[in-house]
C-alpha cells in the first residue's frame, strides 16, 4: 500500500510539473509574440516597442509641465490667501451689520 501511494505521489508531482512547464511555454510564446524580437522585424514594430515609443513621446511632450505646475501652484496659493482675506473682511462686515441692527 505504501508503495502504491508513493508511486501515485510521484505521478501527481510529474503531472503538476508537466502542466507547469506546458503553461510556462505558452506564456513565453505569448510574451514573445507581443514584444519579442522576431527575425526581420525591428523591436519598434512589436507591441511593446510601440508602447515604449509612445511612452517616451509622452514623456518628452509633457516634460515642460513640471515648472509650469509649480508656478501655477504659487499663483493659486496667492489667490487662496487673497480669498481668505476677503472672507475675513466679509465676516467682520456681517458681524458689524448684525450689531448695528440689534443695537
Amino acid at each position: 500500500m505504501t508503495i502504491l501511494l508513493m508511486v501515485l505521489s510521484v505521478l501527481a508531482v510529474l503531472v503538476l510539473f508537466g502542466a507547469l512547464v506546458f503553461f510556462l511555454i505558452k506564456i513565453i510564446a505569448t510574451l514573445e509574440s507581443i514584444g519579442g524580437d522576431k527575425p526581420g522585424y525591428s523591436s519598434r514594430l512589436s507591441g511593446l516597442g510601440k508602447i515604449a515609443f509612445g511612452v517616451r513621446a509622452i514623456e518628452q511632450q509633457t516634460s515642460h509641465l513640471g515648472p509650469e505646475v509649480m508656478r501655477l501652484n504659487a499663483s493659486l496659493d496667492q489667490a487662496a490667501a487673497g480669498l481668505q482675506s476677503i472672507d475675513g473682511h466679509l465676516v467682520r462686515t456681517i458681524e458689524a451689520v448684525v450689531r448695528q441692527e440689534g443695537g
